[in-house]
């Protein structure tokens, strides 16, 4: 009986895209199909359909995600976010990272190989394009080493310009993701001359999204991104991934009509290498850093495995542990517990903080330079800055009252009104009874409300007579 023997650990000692002298081999995947591709193609379509959707998408007024770095305004599933709720997005994004780390723990990289927009753009829209224009992999590499002909310069030069303009399209979606819709919309309908900024970062986007999808492509995943990178720390061999079953493959052979077949089920057809986006051989071992889990290795030896009547799985989605020990794959583990244990407490801690988060926060200093005043009733007066951040998208006149004290509060000048997702200034008095006092500092409340709705409170300092 042939002996099974467990791929070797060699091929982690380069990259599979770069040769001996340091320069890149340029990766031709075969053209992938069958039925786990058609699940991606749906996956892929529908997340690219939610995707383009986003910016239009609007709740309470509010769109549904707009990550404005400029003007550090942040909107998230329709709520809106300052800089003073800093402490929320770190939860939010420590929940973020345990939720991927879980993730990647159980179920490997599959998120690279079906949610990423890095492979979704990649693999269902720039290069179904280039299959469409200059075919399969077999004439694509031909066409490259032709000379330029009329052809070549035909095909080349529609490629290209498609690329050019879908990399613009994705870029006002990305812009429109920064600034909002309605900005953009602005800014297309002004024209360049009264926005050479915006202009010139579109361009400039619209350059890098079309050097990474036409030349850069699988080197994002393998070079650039850190998730890729971190998956040999948050993987053991429980993890389920793309694996290559060698107990049952190996020793490798090739297929002979009329001999009897001493090998294992692998024969060496090398349409797994060839389909690959990544230009690995899964065959090589689990858990490589190239593997995206894109799952087109799967399709294509299953394919194979019905023409020589052999049983579909050996390339499948398994952990290493199951494939050496031949046990069943588990999903709860104690790191798995572990890790979903503290998921769920920064959950909970996290939907408190949502819940109780106030519509507007406020900020009010005593005026610098200024002494208590006493009125002729006897009440001591405060002079008092403030500053309200609106916290939602709808104006709001604001009043103050002074809360648990005997008082009032006059705003000096105009009214105080909140605009909507935006900032409003004002200086007023407070005025307290002296025998409401404790001393030179008293600690007092003041309460922000909206059509007499209570929306925040603060506390501050009022300056009085010693005691």
């Amino acid at each position: 009986m042939a002996t099974k023997v467990k791929p070797t650990d060699e091929f982690r000692d380069h990259i599979s895209t770069v040769d001996e002298q340091g320069k890149r081999i340029w990766v031709y995947p075969k053209k992938p199909k069958g039925k786990l591709y058609q699940y991606r193609k749906y996956v892929s379509y529908l997340l690219l359909a939610l995707l383009f959707a986003g910016p239009f998408v609007k709740i309470n007024g509010l769109p549904l995600l707009m990550l404005n770095v400029v003007e550090r305004k942040f909107v998230i599933f329709g709520v809106l976010f300052w800089p003073q709720d800093f402490f929320i997005l770190v939860l939010a994004f420590l929940t973020l990272v345990v939720f991927i780390i879980l993730f990647t723990v159980v179920y490997g990289r599959i998120f690279c190989g079906w949610v990423c927009p890095q492979t979704i753009f990649l693999e269902m829209v720039f290069r179904r394009i280039e299959y469409a224009i200059e075919g399969d992999y077999t004439k694509q590499r031909a066409l490259d080493k032709m000379p330029w002909n009329t052809e070549k310069i035909l095909k080349k030069g529609t490629k290209t310009t498609i690329f050019l303009l879908i990399s613009f399209i994705i870029s006002n979606l990305f812009l429109a993701y920064v600034i909002g819709v309605d900005e953009l919309q602005k800014i297309a309908v002004e024209g360049p001359v009264n926005h050479v900024v915006g202009f010139a970062v579109l361009l400039a986007f619209t350059g890098a999204f079309y050097w990474v999808f036409a030349y850069f492509r699988e080197q994002v995943c393998t070079i650039v991104c850190p998730y890729g990178r971190l998956q040999g720390v948050m993987q053991d061999k429980k993890t389920l991934v793309v694996a290559y079953d060698y107990v049952r493959g190996e020793p490798r052979g090739k297929l002979r009509k009329g001999q009897e077949r001493k090998e294992g089920d692998c024969i060496d057809c090398y349409q797994c290498v060839q389909v690959c986006p990544s230009g690995i051989d899964i065959r090589n071992g689990a858990q490589q850093l190239e593997c995206i889990n894109c799952t087109a290795c799967i399709d294509a030896c299953n394919d194979i495995m019905r023409m020589i009547d052999k049983p579909e799985g050996l390339i499948r989605y398994e952990s290493e542990e199951a494939i050496e020990t031949g046990k069943k794959w588990t999903f709860f583990t104690s790191r798995v517990m572990g890790y979903t244990a503290v998921l769920v407490i920064l959950m909970t801690a996290l939907t408190a903080l949502l819940l109780t988060r106030d519509e507007a926060e406020a900020t009010i200093l005593r005026t610098p330079g200024q002494l208590y005043q006493k009125t002729e009733q006897g009440h001591i007066k405060n002079l008092y800055n403030i500053s309200v951040i609106n916290k939602t998208n709808h104006e709001m006149p604001l009043t103050l009252k002074l809360i648990g004290k005997d008082g009032s509060i006059k705003v000096v000048g105009n009214e105080l009104v909140l605009p909507a997702q935006g900032i409003v200034e004002g200086v007023f008095f407070a005025e307290i009874a002296a025998n409401e006092l404790s001393g030179l500092n008293s600690e007092v409340e003041i309460g922000v409300y909206a059509n007499d709705k209570l929306i925040t409170t603060t506390e501050t300092k009022f300056l009085g007579p010693a005691k």
